[in-house]
Order: structure tokens, then C-alpha cells, then sequence
């Protein structure tokens, strides 16, 4: 059997270098959902950003998004 991960898009309005993409995470937190904002590792040295969460997809490994031995987790769900 295939276990499903939940994966997330992520757009980070706030950096100008970046605003426009969006970044795959894996999710490793129950109830996420699209305009959730997240707190996030992003770019080579990993400085944590909030984001905005754009799509999120439930998938198993062979579907991920992105190859899953690179992909990045979301570090933390920013209540509303």
C-alpha cells in the first residue's frame, strides 16, 4: 500500500526575488489548506519565510511534485 504525503505550493509575496513562483513543500501538518500562510525554508540557505500555501495535493511518493529526496518541509502553520 501507498502511503499519501500531503504536498503544498507555497508563494512568498513578501520577497520581491521570488514573488510570482511557487515552491512544493511537503506538509507535515493535518487541516492545511489553500491561503493558509506557513513559515518556510527557502532558497539554498534555508532562511525561514512566511508564505502563502497556493495548492495543496495529496499524493504518494512515485507522484510527488517534486523529486522527494530534494523536496522541503513546511516548518510551521501560522494560525489566523
Amino acid at each position: 500500500m501507498n502511503e499519501k504525503f500531503c504536498y503544498v505550493a507555497v508563494e512568498f509575496v513578501g520577497d520581491i526575488n521570488v514573488v510570482g513562483y511557487t515552491y512544493w513543500y511537503l506538509c507535515p501538518f493535518d487541516g492545511v489548506a489553500e491561503g493558509a500562510q506557513v513559515l518556510a525554508p527557502l532558497g539554498r540557505h534555508n532562511r525561514e519565510q512566511t508564505g502563502t500555501v497556493r495548492r495543496v495535493l495529496f499524493a504518494d511518493e512515485a507522484h510527488a511534485p517534486y523529486p522527494i529526496q530534494f523536496i522541503k518541509r513546511i516548518r510551521k502553520v501560522i494560525p489566523e
